[in-house]
């Protein structure tokens, strides 16, 4: 009998190159069928959040209060160097004149809003809007700084802004690891045999994304039209990585460091549930 799960990702270009070949069948999961949702990611942590996907993507903040209920998968993230949220602002604007600003956020479970409050928990005043309205708002004088993720950390100098801070970079020296972003989820009610098939399925689909690289991003630029090719790419290299086939010992540490850092502020609650499938 075949077994259709939802899986939810983002169209962000990192995401549909790993989730190509898992949902056009070029990799087959036995027994599975995957049906297919593709959602900014701040929809798809609210959509987990109410249990509505099977398999799906979401920022690590999200995890925090998903972890009761859904496990994370080894294959398929976004974590790594050099990759993390910007902090932007018009120039003339100093990095210690924003806590009396508005800051324009792409969403309150991104972990770009966590890393903000983890290096300063007095900012308190925030506008969420969608992470492409943000570099614009911030250059309109609709807040004073803006935290902007994805493909924008490539493109704020067009909007004539400045960087305040890269809160990569900060996590980076404060920690001594890499920056985790989004992960990849499934839900414990299912059988764990059916979830490690699905994570080697993830691990497969980036394999055949890496070896068809040229057919898989005719995928990719269907759902970034309004991207230019090069940013595209270089969105790609950036954000799928080692970390994106496994997360290794090194990511699991990362994610364990930023949750013990934001249970410490109470910025989500403790979990006696272990985050990962059990081998």
């Amino acid at each position: 009998m075949i077994q259709t799960l939802t899986i939810g990702y983002s169209p962000c270009p990192n995401d549909t190159f790993i989730f190509y070949a898992l949902i056009h069948d070029k990799v087959v999961v036995p027994g599975i069928m995957f049906r297919e949702r593709l959602e900014d990611v701040e929809t798809l942590n609210q959509l987990a959040l109410d249990g509505k996907l099977d398999i799906t993507k979401i920022s690590y903040h999200a995890l925090g209060r998903l972890r009761e209920h859904y496990a994370l998968l080894r294959s398929g993230g976004a974590l790594g160097r050099g990759c993390g949220p910007l902090i932007v602002a018009r120039p003339g604007t100093d990095l210690s004149n924003i806590e009396g600003g508005v800051i324009a956020i792409p969403g309150r479970l991104t972990t770009a809003y966590l890393l903000l409050r983890l290096y300063n928990p007095r900012i308190a005043a925030v506008r969420v809007m969608p992470f492409d309205r943000i570099m614009d708002a911030v250059a309109n004088g609709e807040a004073i700084a803006g935290l902007i993720i994805h493909e924008s950390r490539f493109t704020y100098p067009r909007h004539n802004l400045v960087k305040l801070l890269d809160l990569g970079e900060w996590w980076e020296k404060h920690s001594g690891l890499p920056v985790p972003l989004g992960g990849i989820l499934g839900k414990r009610s299912l059988n764990q045999e059916v979830l490690l098939e699905v994570e080697a399925g993830i691990r497969e689909s980036l394999k055949y994304a890496t070896a068809h690289s040229d057919e898989v991003l005719e995928y990719c630029k269907q759902y970034s039209q309004e991207m230019d090719e090069n940013v595209m790419k270089c969105h790609i290299d950036l954000y799928v990585n080692d970390f994106s086939s496994d997360l290794g010992t090194e990511g699991l540490a990362a994610i364990q460091r930023l949750f013990t850092e934001a249970e410490a502020q109470g910025l989500f609650p403790h979990s006696d549930m272990p985050l990962l499938l059990q081998y």
